[in-house]
């Protein structure tokens, strides 16, 4: 008996000794991505706390957390079996923000100033709805059937699919939403924002104001080997300064997603480990940087959080469309972007037609081309903060397709050759979720030229 009781002391020892270090020091992430979740979940898109836990949060670990929403106070608490509380309030026009105790939540803050669209036109271009129309090249009987094949046969949860619209010559030919959502849902686009980002670069260098090809003007670079990085080395991911994008792990990533006052800076302190332009690296920093980099262009914090939304998202009538702000109140450029299926359908269908929206041109023409053509190193995955099938990573969609991507398998997709948009929200990525199939199975619906 005293050999049992030693061996089973010895062995909670163990135990203790490996959650102190494993898993202790994660708790500050699992309660802080739980109640930023939560308080967005259910402040942003009015979802239930069952309905986000039971969606949004069942991931391994998340789902250890204990979430309590205040409707009154405006934000939600999350604890990992009584420790490590973190909050994160709602303010309205800023979305959801998860702080630390020093914050003080009574401090006047700033909001971004929204004017809405206002015309009788349908989707896409105005308020109303879309108007029907055939194409008599479109098989719209194997289409549906392709997009149904996208989500969850009943009583299953291995695809999650939550919305799919596909549009094809500005009109939608097909569109679905899983139950508990629809066209009016705010659906979180994770890295998808880092395309809305980087396309604040575009519609600045339209208007003059801004060099991409010139360095990137961080201070705390200016004598050193990464005073030589620009901001196309920015934009391209391929700066060469260390980075690790690892969510499963306190790495980099998650320290500035759940952690960090200011996430526009973490990626300023790294040093380089590789050359600029010759070392392409996924990085969140990265992108959150350049946020950084947008706010100084402009001369007070007002114009700053107004330019976001008068230069593109009420400009196109993205009216639902809203980014997050960290504690400072930048923009979280890389993952916290919000909209309707049908207003990230719009973004998609802005770059279709290389800027122009119903004859108003919102970045060059060749901004569509920059973003869209392989970066260095990247083995052609990557353009300027979209993602590209340039080297075949789905094997079946055309090459030419290129995509804003986000976690969990978050896509808007445009086919410039074929005059088609897709975007697909969910909770499953690639593979586990059949991108390849999805996109080249709505292409082969496709024939021939259209007559409507």
């Amino acid at each position: 008996m005293k050999k049992f009781l030693k061996i089973f002391a010895l062995l909670l020892l163990i135990v203790v000794i490996y959650l102190r270090i494993a898993i202790y020091p994660q708790l500050d992430l699992i309660s802080g991505f739980s109640s930023k979740s939560v308080a967005s979940g259910h402040f942003l898109d009015n979802r239930s706390l069952e309905t986000i836990q039971q969606g949004d949060n069942d991931i391994d670990k998340v789902d250890w957390a204990t979430n309590v929403i205040d409707d009154k106070g405006q934000f939600a608490t999350a604890t990992v079996y009584g420790l490590k509380e973190r909050k994160a309030i709602y303010r309205e026009g800023l979305g959801a923000t998860l702080i630390n105790d020093d914050f003080d939540v009574t401090k006047p803050y700033l909001v971004p100033k929204r004017t809405q669209l206002k015309n009788n036109l349908p989707f896409p271009y105005g308020n109303n709805e879309p108007t029907d129309s055939v194409f008599s090249n479109v098989d719209y009987k194997k289409l549906n059937s392709v997009v149904e094949n996208a989500f969850d046969a009943k009583g299953k949860k291995d695809k999650r699919t939550r919305s799919v619209i596909v549009i094809y010559k500005d009109k939608i030919i097909a569109e679905k939403y899983a139950d508990g959502f629809d066209k009016n849902s705010r659906i979180l686009g994770w890295s998808m924002t880092k395309s809305l980002t980087g396309t604040f670069f575009g519609i600045l260098q339209k208007q003059g104001k801004i060099d991409i090809m010139k360095p990137a003007p961080i201070a705390e670079w200016k004598n050193d080997e990464r005073s030589k990085i620009t901001l196309n080395d920015l934009l391209h991911m391929n700066s060469g300064l260390e980075w690790e994008e690892d969510y499963s792990k306190i790495s980099d990533v998650t320290k500035m997603l759940f952690i960090a006052e200011d996430m526009t800076t973490p990626q300023i302190d790294k040093p380089l480990v590789g050359k600029p332009n010759s070392t392409w690296n996924y990085s969140s920093g990265t992108t959150n940087l350049l946020s950084g980099i947008l706010r100084k262009q402009f001369k007070t914090h007002q114009e700053y959080l107004d330019f976001w939304y008068s230069s593109l998202f009420d400009k196109i009538g993205m009216h639902s469309a809203l980014v997050e702000v960290d504690m400072k109140g930048n923009f979280v450029g890389s993952s916290y972007g919000w909209a309707t299926t049908r207003d990230w359908a719009k973004f998609g269908l802005l770059y279709l037609h290389k800027g122009n929206w119903n004859g108003e041109q919102i970045f060059d023409e060749s901004w569509s081309k920059y973003v869209s053509t392989p970066t260095n190193t990247s083995n052609g995955q990557y353009g300027a903060q979209f993602w590209l099938n340039a080297g075949g990573k789905f094997p079946n969609a055309p090459k030419d397709m290129y995509y804003a991507s986000g976690y969990q398998g978050q896509m808007v997709a445009i086919f410039p050759s074929h005059d088609l948009v897709i975007v697909r929200m969910g909770l499953k990525e690639d593979p586990e979720f059949d991108f390849n199939g999805l996109l080249s199975g709505v292409v082969s619906c496709l024939t021939a030229k259209s007559t409507k």
